[in-house]
């Protein structure tokens, strides 16, 4: 085992041309810490800040740095999947290259290099990102290790099954749709809603609900003002069924005057038969019946 630690010291020591930042290996720990809303798994990093796998609701985790000082220089930096000093027969797995921004998180990886970035770490393998300094432009690597890893994983795996199954920026702005010549919400309509009440269970910060019904362009103009009305407040009636107080709901109708798609065919016509429903944070809306000029789509 010390020849083992002799080894990896020599090959992570630094370069002469290039700055690198990592944790000494017998002070490696990884974090774990989350909510119903994220889980973040995190190794801090000696002198630098930290690296972090972050999985929010209804989405797979990236992989992302963190740094109070900004070492990043703005532009494209590699990243590694980097094999362990003592398997010498393992070669470095390059995972492509990530955007670099710049600020205290310079980067969020995609969702494939995290996934990859994982399983790496349980064989043993490193996260590593090369790239070049803000000032003066020096090579420069950050580097995560593996040591107990394995546990903690599995307990970012437990708070992941703990997650909402939608964020807030997926459910935002939502379409219930509707069959043609109905008001009644199916059962697709009825399950999407679930998924949003769930959402406002968990987040009663999310109190303003504006409900926009739409209709195609199958009958009269008063008659898809009746139904896009009559739509609305349907999806209105099931909100405050399930507890969702009546004063944080506006409802509006539009009937056919703001097609999402033309009404050129029965598919596009279905697009159109629908309400909109659109959340914020804040007090809670008024009750208005004017048609706006530009309504959500």
């Amino acid at each position: 085992m010390r020849l083992r630690l002799l080894v990896l010291a020599c090959l992570l020591a630094p370069s002469a041309n290039a700055i690198t930042f990592q944790t000494r290996l017998e002070n490696a720990q990884w974090q774990v810490e989350g909510d119903q809303f994220e889980c973040r798994l995190s190794q801090a990093i000696a002198g630098f800040g930290k690296g972090e796998f972050v999985r929010r609701a209804g989405e797979q985790p990236t992989f992302r740095l963190q740094s109070p000082d900004r070492w990043f220089g703005t532009g494209a930096a590699t990243l590694l999947a980097a094999a362990a000093p003592w398997q010498p027969e393992r070669n470095d797995l390059n995972l492509g290259v990530v955007s670099v921004a710049g600020g205290d998180i310079p980067f969020n990886s995609s969702q494939l290099q995290a996934g990859r970035l994982l399983t790496g770490l349980l064989e043993g393998r490193s996260p590593v990102i090369r790239h070049r300094t803000l000032q003066g432009g020096d090579a420069l690597e950050v580097r995560l290790l593996p040591a107990r890893f394995g546990k903690a994983y599995e307990d970012f795996r437990v708070c992941t099954t703990k997650l909402l199954p939608v964020n807030f920026e997926q459910i935002r702005q939502s379409q219930i749709g509707f069959p043609a010549g109905d008001i009644a919400l199916d059962a697709l309509g009825q399950a999407k809603l679930d998924i949003i009440l769930q959402f406002l269970k968990a987040d009663p910060s999310v109190n303003v609900i504006q409900l926009d019904g739409h209709s195609d362009n199958s009958g009269n103009r008063l008659t898809n003002r009746d139904l896009s009305r009559r739509r609305a407040l349907s999806v209105e009636a099931y909100l405050i069924a399930n507890g969702v107080p009546k004063e944080q709901i506006t409802v509006r109708f539009h009937g056919e005057r703001y097609p999402l798609v033309p009404n050129s065919s029965e598919a596009n016509r279905a697009k159109n038969r629908r309400v909109t429903l659109r959340l914020d944070r804040g007090p809670a809306a008024v009750s208005a019946t004017a048609a706006p000029t530009a309504p959500a789509s």
